[in-house]
């Protein structure tokens, strides 16, 4: 079964790689906006290389990358989510193939989870690609709140996370609240709140070891964001330039943060990312608030 599911992987990345690079060529041949400046810049490979550094090690990439995104006014807000989607996919892809195969975890709870994130994403992103960017903006900014309020709940100074148990699969009820806590991420994914936070209270409640959470979180990402990816590249709803930064940048990032480093003390850069995403959210909000002159 993880053989399977590791095939089914490589499906997925390869299929979603395809229609980027297809729509890439076709960009460039009708002149897209998206197909302009699309080497990405020093800046936006560093932004991939760290922010999936650090994903790796457990502290999410997705309010990290958007706050970055927004204090360097590197592009439009309404490309925030489908950037996120799509220039965090193959780094998540290799995160997933790192993390089934080293941590334990029962095949069949990991994939009930991980469709119900893909049915989810695919919702999510149908929806998220046409709305209007006041609308992206505050739900952005509510996202990122939420989604520093998580990092503070899980913070290990603080010692609010459940505990968890010992468990490596969930049954009955509990099998039926984890798929359905895990069809709400994935949705919630596309708007640009990161899965790791939320799936590791939700699978500590549910009396699972949170170690658990890792592979299920990477899985989700990797099988989801291909989903919810593709449909951003369709419609447009994304910038190329700063995707290929995050997915150039990331892959490295991922690879030695799991193979060299391994772990670090990362205590205080959890509150110091705590404290630029809430500033992020503010400023996403005050945006939004800002009517613009015809």
């Amino acid at each position: 079964m993880k053989t399977a599911l590791f095939i089914a992987l490589a499906i997925c990345g390869a299929f979603f790689l395809a229609v980027w690079v297809q729509a890439i060529f076709k960009n460039r041949s009708i002149g897209a906006s998206t197909s302009e400046k699309s080497t990405p810049s020093i800046i936006e490979l560093l932004i991939g290389f760290a922010t999936n550094f650090f994903d790796t090690l457990g502290i999410g990439s997705f309010a990290t990358t958007s706050a970055i995104l927004k204090l360097k006014s590197l592009i439009a807000d309404e490309y925030l989510p489908g950037t996120l989607n799509v220039g965090h996919c193959l780094p998540s892809i290799a995160q997933a193939f790192i993390f089934i195969a080293i941590v334990q975890v029962d095949i069949s709870t990991l994939i009930c989870m991980i469709l119900a994130s893909v049915m989810g994403a695919w919702l999510g992103a149908g929806l998220v690609s046409k709305l209007p960017r006041k609308t992206i903006q505050v739900s952005l900014g509510i996202a990122l709140l939420a989604a520093s309020a998580l990092m503070l709940f899980t913070h290990p100074d603080l010692k609010l996370t459940p505990a968890g148990g010992l468990e490596l699969s969930l049954h009955s009820w509990r099998l039926l609240v984890g798929v359905v806590g895990n069809f709400l991420l994935g949705a919630l994914m596309t708007l640009g709140i990161g899965l790791f936070a939320p799936c590791m209270i939700l699978v500590s409640l549910l009396g699972m070891d949170p170690h658990a959470a890792f592979p299920i979180m990477m899985g989700s990402c990797a099988f989801l964001m291909p989903v919810g990816g593709v449909r951003f590249i369709r419609t447009g709803r994304y910038n190329l330039r700063t995707s290929l930064g995050l997915t150039l940048g990331g892959i490295p990032g991922v690879l030695i943060a799991a193979y060299l480093v391994k772990s670090l003390p990362l205590n205080a850069v959890r509150w110091l990312v705590i404290v630029v995403v809430v500033y992020t959210a503010v400023s996403m909000l005050r945006s939004a608030s800002i009517k613009k002159t015809p």
